[in-house]
């Protein structure tokens, strides 16, 4: 699981269950009033001494919680019975804010533990539905570093982990044409096609008039760049396969090498290619 990749909403989510938490070791009711001589000790029963508010309320909202954190940090949704985790724990937590609100309605005497319990699941089951609905709980919960303006590829000195990504030396998965300045290379004579004419030296142009011009190279309609995406995104498989074949994270550089429809095809540091096709909010380096 990516931390990058949580939400404000998530950040509420996760704030909520903790403190349900805590309010589970409080007193559920109040202590009785008594005035006189004689005043009995009473203690107090917690969440923990109820076994059916325990399991009902507090721990629904716990496990509600973690499984709405969890299905919305996975790359892919894991189903059961047909609905994904984070529907589950979206119905858990509703079902222990129904919980709470009717038990502390039919308490005499309510204590910490059950308004404090109360308001933590209302606060819990409200993040946890509006989440996916309001724009600012839809923002990263941390923000994607600011990273160091990426080196040109190949860029003598640059890091580069060895034998990996843009490693001098090492083979690329792809062709570049040499001295591509987009890729970091020095600029070099353009390749001349099979039986082309070289170009005449300047000199040679005003003697000869007729001297046939070097053939130009056509130029390429796409030129890569850098890239950072602002949360995790999956990165499928060339072919149209559903399956993703990596994840891309916040806080790393990748290269987009082609276009692909609305997508950018993309190289991981460890050289596997796959179509991004979700684009929106990308840094661009």
């Amino acid at each position: 699981m990516n931390i990058r990749s949580l939400t404000r909403g998530d950040g509420v989510v996760i704030g909520a269950a903790v403190v349900l938490f805590i309010a589970s070791f409080l007193n559920l009711t109040s202590a009785p009033s008594c005035s006189g001589q004689f005043c009995p000790s009473v203690d107090a029963p917690n969440a923990w001494d109820s076994l059916s508010l325990l399991m009902s309320m507090y721990l629904a909202g716990i496990i509600g919680a973690v499984l709405v954190v969890v299905g919305r940090s996975l790359p892919q949704p894991k189903k059961v019975a047909g609905l994904d985790l984070t529907q589950f724990g979206v119905a858990f937590t509703v079902f222990a804010a129904w919980t709470a609100f009717w038990t502390i309605i039919d308490a005499h005497g309510s204590g910490a533990g059950m308004i404090l319990g109360l308001i933590a699941t209302l606060a819990l089951a409200a993040a946890a539905v509006a989440s996916p609905l309001v724009g600012a709980l839809k923002a990263p919960l941390m923000g994607a570093p600011s990273p160091a303006a990426p080196q040109p590829y190949g860029y003598p000195g640059a890091p580069q982990p060895a034998g990996g990504y843009g490693y001098p030396g090492a083979q690329q998965p792809y062709a570049a044409q040499p001295g591509d300045p987009s890729l970091g290379g020095q600029p070099q004579a353009q390749a001349q096609p099979f039986g082309a004419q070289a170009p005449a030296p300047a000199a040679d142009l005003n003697k000869d008039s007729q001297a046939q011009p070097a053939a130009a190279a056509p130029a390429g309609d796409f030129a890569p760049f850098w890239f950072a995406v602002p949360v995790a995104r999956p990165l499928y498989a060339e072919d149209g396969s559903p399956t993703p074949i990596a994840e891309l994270a916040p806080g790393t550089w990748y290269l987009a090498v082609d276009q692909r429809g609305p997508g950018l095809v993309a190289q991981t540091q460890d050289g596997r290619r796959g179509v991004l096709q979700d684009t929106t909010g990308i840094q661009r380096g």
